[in-house]
């Protein structure tokens, strides 16, 4: 993740970019890759958008995209002073506490409507 951040910030540094990466417009082209993501998969059935099932030409798009969201979501990240690890750690604990096993396992209802 350091040499990340490093290469991100050398990049941008190295073309004047700073400028332009307000959060505002990190997360908006955070959106617009995760979108790009998702066009991939758009007309594909569930079992047609398993690993086995995708083309070579799918699997190097899906990489391209997903090192894209990866970029965004990281300058994003530092630009704002979040830990993106810790973020995603905290969120998995917040969520335990929301989907207690009993109550969510084979079920996809959202927290609100578990029994």
């Amino acid at each position: 993740m350091k040499q990340l951040k490093s290469k991100l910030k050398q990049f941008a540094t190295d073309r004047n970019w700073e400028q332009f990466h307000s959060p505002k417009n990190l997360s908006m082209a955070l959106t617009k890759e995760c979108a790009e993501l998702m066009e991939i998969f758009q007309w594909k059935t569930t079992d047609e958008s398993e690993l086995g099932q995708l083309s070579n030409v799918d699997i190097y798009r899906i990489k391209e995209e997903i090192g894209d969201v990866t970029i965004y979501l990281v300058m994003l990240c530092e630009r704002l002073g979040v830990d993106p690890i810790r973020a995603a750690l905290n969120k998995i604990q917040e969520n335990t506490r929301k989907y207690p096993i009993p109550n969510s396992r084979n079920s996809c209802k959202k927290y609100v409507d578990l029994d």
